[in-house]
This record gives C-alpha cells, structure tokens and sequence, in this order.
C-alpha cells in the first residue's frame, strides 16, 4: 500500500526572525519547503532559504484575492502529493490564514495527510504593545475581510456583524487603505465615529508603530499586511446594539435605579405598548422615516422591558423570546427553510394560514384566530380576509347572506353597511381601517384646524 502524501504547515511568526520557535526551524530545515510569500523576513533570513520555493509570482497574474487563494492551494496540493512538503506562512496557520483554512477541507480529499507547527500570531505580537489581557478582557478577534463582507451584503447583513461594541475587539488583515474605509462604514453601523481606536502597525518587529485616531479617520493613513486595529468597548450608553438597551433596562429596573420603572409590571406597560404601537402606524402613514425609526425604538423598548420584568418573575428570558420567533418563522416558511416551494404570494398566504390553524388546534385553552384587542374594523377584515384566502365557498356564502340582509333596526342597518364596506375592502385589496384613519386626518385637518374651533367648545 503506497505511503499517503504528507504535507507540514508551518507558522514563521510575526515578523522578527527571534520569534520563530524551535519546532518551526526544524521543520524548515527539511529538504522541501514551499514559503507563500518571500517578503516575510525569516524567508529571507533562514539558512538556505533561497532554495525555498514560492508563491509570490501568483499573486502578480491573480485579479482577486479569492483567486490567489485558490491558485495557491492549487500549488501546495501539487507539490505535497509530489514529495512530502513543508508549506510555510506568516503568523500562525490558524490565525486568519486564509490558504490553511482551505488546506485543511482540501488536503484530506487529496489523501493528504498533513499536520501543523504553531507560530507566534499578529494577536501575540499586538497584545504586548497595547498592555491587553486577551482572556480577562474577553477579546474578539475579528477578520476585517469578513466585516467587509457583511457590508457588501448590505441591506440583507443585518445581524451578521463579527462583533459586538461591548467588548474589544482586534482586527486583523488591514491591508490597505480602500480596504480600511469600507471597515470603517461598516463599524460605523456599530461604533460612535467619534471613538478613538488604535491602529498597530509592524508589531512584531523591533520598530512597531501605534497611532490613536478617531473611527471616521480609520481610512487616512497607511496600511500594509501588518497592520491591525485595536477597537476599544464601547459604553453602553453609546452603543448601538440590542444587548446594550438590555443593559439599559436593566439598570433602569435594578435596585437604586428609576422609581417608576421600578414600579411597572405587564398589566400597567400595556397601554403604552398599544400607544407605541399606534404611533408607530401614524408615523408610516405620515411618511415620516425619522419618525418611524424613534418610534419603533419606543416599541422596542416595551418588548425589552417585558422581557427584564419576565425574567426578574421566572417566566422566560429575551433569548426566549428570540428563539420562539425563529422557531415560528422556520415551521411557517417551509419554502425557504425547507424541501416545498410555493410559486406566488397566494400560496405562501393559504399555506401560512393552514400553519396557524395546525397551531391553534394544539394550543390550550384555543387562541382567536385574530386578536379581540384589535380595534373592530381591523378585525373584521383580517377575518374576512382570512375566509376568503381558507375558506373561498365560505366567504362568497357570508358575501351573498350580507347583500341579502334585511335590517331590521338602525344597528342592523349599520352593521350591514360595515360589513359590506370590509368585503368591498378586501375584494380591492384596500386597508379599511386605514382608509377611515386617513379620513379623519382629512376631517381634523379641514374642520378643526382653527383654534376658535376648540375654544368655542369650551
């Protein structure tokens, strides 16, 4: 049975060939040894290292990094199923190392064995400079290529960031100057502009350089393979993220915080939940993004507050509630989480809804199935609308039994008029509850917008 191919990754530390360990020069003082880049300074300083083999001549004919990555394992695939080989890279191979990365998928699916020899890492050689505790500060370690990433996702990133502005943070492969200002349009989605963070470059070396700057001039200055960025917490006060509005409440609510928030349960928050709710509909009926962006911030606010006032009870924590909706969404959308396809919006509404009454069956005691606090127009709708999507028979009986109504009182008489005025509603594809709101906007505006109207009442 022929010997498998073997291939050793090997780690040349940060810089400074006296960071190189032991185990590193003796597996470079092996026969083959394929360097990715000479530029490194132990490759232009180990003995005999002008023997070693290269891939800096890829990068050259390469248009894109993803293609030089591919070009390079391509390469170190080559030589390794050829004679054992030694592939040598900068830092530490499992350290934002984008060709090991891939190696370690590859090499196996080749009949590649292949192992690792450690090296000092840019976080090693960056931590001393900046006096930083990687475990007692809790440190992330962020790939600037991967928030980069989230924005080109942009608007569908949401969520997606690395990293939280509560806690540090280092950022490695800075490479050059476009790179760092689309990290800073993507921190800025996190971080205060104003925050001051600090930017290390040649750390590693006998001449390391550290520049504090303010986040919005991230992008001034110069950048190589060695820079990183340090990203100090945030307080959460000025932090744009969910868990710090968790902190916030929570504060608000804990011993020694606001008497009246102190004081609230979920009886007394209801009604400011429904007034948020409302305002935040006059907002979108108004148009008005600065204004729906606050008020959804207010309607937020009462879900988190719920949720500190659940937890504080025993009942269930936000994650609880996080995790529920997901759930939900996931069981609801079999056409995007699943195997089943649905072709138009009308089959993705019939499926939703016979989702929801499978739901209901199992809940006990029975849910509505739509909620009695809806105000009554909006109500009737939603459960015609429902009908006629379920129900298509049902609907167009309960059609023809209202225009065949004959009314026997004036409440009769207005009941039929509401309810013929929801299905006409429906059948248009019209919001009936909106377009009577919008009338009374109309109505405020046209016959009380002079003063003397209200005083004349008095």
């Amino acid at each position: 049975m022929p010997a498998r191919a073997r291939l050793t990754i090997v780690g040349l530390g940060p810089g400074a060939p006296e960071h190189l360990t032991t185990a590193a020069a003796a597996a470079l003082s092996e026969a083959r040894v394929l360097v990715r880049t000479r530029l490194h300074p132990v490759a232009q300083s180990f003995p005999h290292a002008d023997r070693w083999m290269t891939c800096d001549d890829l990068y050259e004919a390469a248009i894109s990094f993803e293609e030089v990555y591919d070009r390079i394992v391509g390469r170190v695939i080559e030589e390794a199923r050829r004679a054992p080989l030694v592939y040598a890279v900068p830092g530490h191979p499992l350290v934002g190392e984008a060709t090991v990365r891939r190696l370690l998928v590859d090499a196996p699916q080749h009949g590649i064995e292949f192992s690792i020899v450690p090296g000092l890492s840019f976080v090693d050689a960056v931590l001393p400079i900046l006096g930083i505790d990687a475990l007692a500060t809790n440190l992330q370690i962020v790939d600037a290529l991967e928030l980069v990433s989230c924005l080109e996702a942009a608007p569908f990133a949401a969520g997606r960031s690395p990293l939280s502005p509560l806690r540090p943070a280092l950022l490695g492969q800075l490479y050059d100057r476009p790179l760092a200002s689309q990290v800073k349009l993507a921190l800025e989605r996190l971080y205060p502009p104003t925050i001051t963070v600090s930017i290390v470059r040649q750390a590693g070396t006998s001449s390391p350089l550290v520049l504090h700057v303010p986040l919005h001039e991230l992008d001034h200055y110069h950048y190589d393979a060695s820079t990183a960025v340090y990203l100090p917490p945030v307080d959460p006060l000025d932090a744009r993220v969910t868990d710090a509005l968790q902190q916030v409440v929570a504060r608000l609510r804990a011993p020694g915080g606001c008497p009246w928030d102190r004081e609230q349960t979920h009886q007394s928050l209801r009604r400011h939940l429904l007034e948020e709710t409302y305002e935040v509909l006059e907002a979108i009926d108004r148009e008005d993004d600065e204004a729906l962006c606050e008020e959804l911030g207010d309607v937020l606010l009462q879900v988190i507050m719920h949720a500190q006032l659940a937890e504080e009870r025993g009942t269930f924590v936000y994650e609880d509630i996080v995790a529920a909706v997901i759930e939900k969404l996931v069981r609801r959308h079999p056409h995007v989480f699943g195997e089943t396809k649905a072709e138009s919006v009308g089959v993705v509404l019939t499926r939703w809804e016979q989702i929801k009454a499978a739901e209901r069956e199992e809940e006990e005691p029975p849910r509505h199935v739509v909620p009695l606090t809806l105000p009554a127009l909006a109500r009737a709708q939603e459960l015609v609308e429902r009908l006629r999507r379920l129900y298509p028979e049902r609907y167009e009986a309960l059609r023809q039994h209202v225009a065949g109504m004959t009314p026997e009182t004036t409440a009769d008489t207005i009941r039929q008029q509401l309810v013929s005025s929801v299905l006409a509603a429906s059948e248009q594809a019209l919001d009936a509850e909106a377009v009577l709101r919008l009338w009374t906007l109309e109505l405020e505006r046209t016959h009380f917008s002079d003063a003397s109207a209200y005083q004349s009442d008095a």
